[in-house]
């Protein structure tokens, strides 16, 4: 390689040169460029051997003057790019040339002569080189540039992420000036950088370059680059394209770190106490722990009802000494206020904490989502979900859930079976204690599991929505609710004629059927009495839960609806429904009390047994699947307008996903800070209302003066007067589409229906016909989790 010092003498030499002659041909040219009184010179090597010897041979014979004609020499090499020349050649090169400056040009044309046929066999033997050396010399600089395209993509990271096309693999004449010259001027350099981004990052980054930017800005752009090139080598797996395992495994290797515990209890300073009748009292490390759990909750609204509070009290007790059982008998007389200021105070001062003390923090965080967050499956590094164990805590459920206030007691080592694979190193567990159990099953998706204490369930630590397994999943379950629209005529057929049937179950399962169809209903599962919240889906409705309207509000055969649907968000609806289903439904009320079923012959088990001789992989969710996914295309095709700004398309979209929320009864109570950023919103708006006002007066005036005077700085005035009310027409409308979203979606849910019951390949179609940036429709977790849906679909998707 030329040393940096005999470059610049050669730069500085080539500044010297006179104009080459006329008769240099393209296929070896050399084209001078002059910018700011200095020379960029850059060689097309496009050699024919032949060629390359006859056209230098001329021009040494051709040049008298001796320095000419070592500074054309000097270019000859350069235009070979060989790589097999040593450093003590060049330096060797470097001493000669001064005595030849020293008016002994004579002498070196006579020697050139004598040595003519030597020097025809060197000059050849040199240009073979630098065919022959060129990929290895490219190698050790810090480049990779085989001949195939595939060999250019298989190693971004060597390549700082450009990919030349394959017409380029021949040399270029960037990596000519890469190799010999260093260029100081910085206009030379910012000419050449805009021609670079101008052919798409073609050629490689100048080493020798570094010294005309600043340090920084160049170390700057390398760390976001190697950034880059990471993000996208993670990125890269294309799991969709490969085959999928046919034997029922999900995976073959499984390697991870296990998860990470609670935190242990740290007892509260002395001079926070807890107070019992109005007396102090010191209580034993269990005991007080389950005390902070209901201090931290004093000032929420469960603490206030008689179960959550019943709740509590029966599992503090458990955690108490028997003194403690005999002094406290009244959870009336216990004063947890101390506690909850003291924890008020501590949230307070995380939020006032330093810069440096929250860098901390993140920092330790980031090595905990480094070392645990990950594991290794299939030789690919997939993203965790929830690495870490629930903290104890008190159980709040939803809506009156008969279990609220009872103590999720503390996840220990010996609660968690771990999952991995034989072959894997497996996780160790806390010093001191052991795993429950070790198993190596490639049929369960998950890491690890343990059983809670509260309903009894099994919690599980799986992988994160964007994984490899996440995303098999979503991608199957549109793949069936698809495969569902094909069939989905032949089965209403069907259910229609089943309302005529002579069997009870076979009229029951008919019409529940309808609704799960029509209003997309949950099928609703059986449930212990008194374990959970008083919740039903469509099987499980009663009597109490619908009421019938032989004609309402104009409409003939209405059917009320009015229950608590999963997690106790209520379901009211009234649907006109067709005249067989209302008259089956007046037979199924008969000699029934309000806590009745409704469907006395039916069950979830029977209902999902039928739907899979239906269509194999046919459960009621999939009918949520297919109705929110075809309503949402449905929708698109009516509400999208190729004249709509970017904020319209936007809020079409939302009303069309809004739809599909009514429609599987996504709500949300109304988020506490709503009216006040309704209100910051509505301010923002009349601001820029007042500046559109100020804004056309100096139109106004502005067309005015131009009328006047009818010069062009009046005129380019307009211009200028003109462009501002538009900008701020367009910034005005912008918010009051906000606005008009923001209010629409205030107990509307989108998220819910977005993430899982609406096929993602609709959107991402819907995005790239109407030329709406992705990110407009899903953040960045989103587009991760639908990776395989934005590289499949295009923009004449169908659903």
């Amino acid at each position: 390689m030329i040393e940096p010092t005999v470059c610049r003498d050669m730069e500085a030499r080539a500044g010297s040169l006179s104009p080459l002659p006329a008769r240099i041909s393209p296929p070896a040219a050399l084209s001078l460029h002059l910018c700011a009184g200095d020379i960029y010179l850059s060689l097309r090597a496009n050699c024919n051997t032949h060629k390359h010897k006859d056209k230098h041979k001329d021009k040494e014979h051709r040049h008298k003057d001796h320095k000419k004609d070592k500074e054309r020499e000097k270019f000859k090499h350069g235009n070979s790019e060989h790589k097999d020349h040593s450093e003590k050649k060049h330096r060797d090169k470097d001493k000669e040339k001064p005595k030849h400056s020293d008016g002994s040009s004579d002498k070196h044309r006579e020697k050139h002569k004598d040595k003519d046929k030597d020097k025809e066999r060197r000059r050849e033997e040199k240009i073979k080189s630098s065919h022959v050396d060129k990929p290895k010399k490219e190698k050790e600089n810090g480049y990779v540039r085989d001949t195939s395209p595939a060999a250019i993509k298989s190693e971004p990271e060597e390549d700082n992420g450009f990919y030349p096309s394959p017409q380029h693999n021949k040399t270029s004449k960037r990596e000519y000036n890469d190799e010999e010259f260093e260029y100081k001027p910085k206009k030379v350099k910012t000419e050449h950088d805009k021609k670079a981004k101008k052919r798409k990052h073609e050629y490689e980054e100048d080493e020798e370059d570094e010294d005309v930017k600043p340090k920084k800005k160049t170390k700057d752009k390398k760390v976001t680059e190697g950034k880059k090139s990471k993000k996208e080598e993670e990125e890269r797996w294309k799991w969709w394209e490969e085959e999928r395992s046919t034997d029922g495994s999900k995976w073959r290797f499984l390697e991870h770190k296990g998860p990470v515990f609670a935190p242990p209890y740290e007892p509260m300073p002395d001079k926070v106490k807890f107070y019992y009748d109005g007396k102090p009292m010191k209580l034993n490390a269990a005991a007080e722990e389950v005390a902070t759990f209901f201090a931290k909750m004093l000032d929420h609204e469960y603490t206030t009802k008689d179960i959550f509070r019943k709740n509590f009290y029966k599992d503090w007790r458990k955690e108490m000494t028997s003194e403690e059982k005999s002094k406290i008998t009244d959870l009336n007389k216990c004063d947890f206020s101390e506690m909850s200021d003291y924890f008020k105070a501590q949230s307070e001062a995380r939020k006032q904490m330093s810069k440096e003390e929250k860098q901390k923090i993140k920092e330790e965080n980031e090595r905990l989502l480094q070392e645990y967050g990950f594991c290794i499956m299939d030789n690919h590094k997939e993203r965790i979900g929830n690495f870490r164990i629930e903290p104890p805590g008190l159980f709040r459920g939803r809506g009156d859930h008969p279990k609220m206030g009872m103590l999720k007691r503390r996840i220990r080592p010996e609660d968690i079976i771990i999952n991995c694979s034989k072959d894997s190193k497996h996780p160790k567990p806390p010093a001191g204690s052991k795993w429950k159990e070790v198993r190596h099953d490639n049929k369960v998706t998950w890491l690890a599991s343990w059983t809670e204490n509260i309903q009894g369930s099994i919690k599980y630590i799986m992988l994160n929505p964007s994984s490899r397994i996440k995303g098999e999943k979503d991608w199957q379950k549109y793949e069936t609710a698809r495969r569902l629209k094909k069939c989905v005529d032949r089965i209403r057929t069907q259910y229609r004629d089943d309302w005529k049937s002579k069997e009870m179950r076979i009229r029951q399962r008919a019409v529940a059927l309808y609704f799960i169809d029509k209003l997309a209903l949950r099928a609703g599962n059986e449930k212990e009495e008194g374990e959970t919240a008083d919740t039903v889906g469509c099987c499980s409705l009663r009597v109490e839960h619908i009421k019938l309207y032989p004609k309402l509000d104009e409409q003939e055969y209405v059917v009320e609806f009015d229950f608590l649907g999963k997690d106790s968000i209520r379901y009211y609806n009234k649907i006109p429904v067709e005249k067989r289903v209302f008259k089956n439904l007046q037979l199924f009320l008969e000699n029934k009390q309000p806590e009745d079923d409704l469907f006395d012959r039916l069950n979830t088990s029977i209902l999902n047994k039928h739907l899979q001789e239906l269509m194999d992989g046919l459960t009621a969710k999939v009918f949520r699947t297919y109705n929110a996914s075809i309503t949402l295309q449905q929708q698109l095709k009516e509400l999208a307008c190729p004249d709509d700004s970017l904020p319209a398309k936007i809020l079409s979209y939302n009303r069309a996903n809004r739809a599909v929320a009514i429609l599987c009864n996504h709500q949300r109570a109304p988020p506490k800070t709503f009216e006040k950023s309704m209100q910051n919103l509505q301010t923002k708006i009349d601001e820029k209302q007042n500046q559109l006002s100020a804004a056309r007066k100096q139109l106004k005036a502005a067309k005015a003066d131009h009328k006047a005077s009818h010069d062009d700085k009046s005129k380019k005035a307009v211009e200028v007067k003109r462009k501002a009310v538009q900008r701020i027409e367009e910034q005005l409308m912008k918010l009051q589409v906000q606005a008009t979203d923001r209010e629409e979606n205030k107990q509307i849910a989108l998220g819910t229906s977005k993430l899982n019951y609406l096929d993602p390949r609709i959107s991402v179609a819907w995005c790239k016909k109407w030329s709406v940036p992705i990110e407009k429709i899903y953040n960045k977790t989103q587009r991760e989790k639908f990776a395989w849906a934005i590289d499949m679909a295009e923009e004449d998707y169908e659903f």
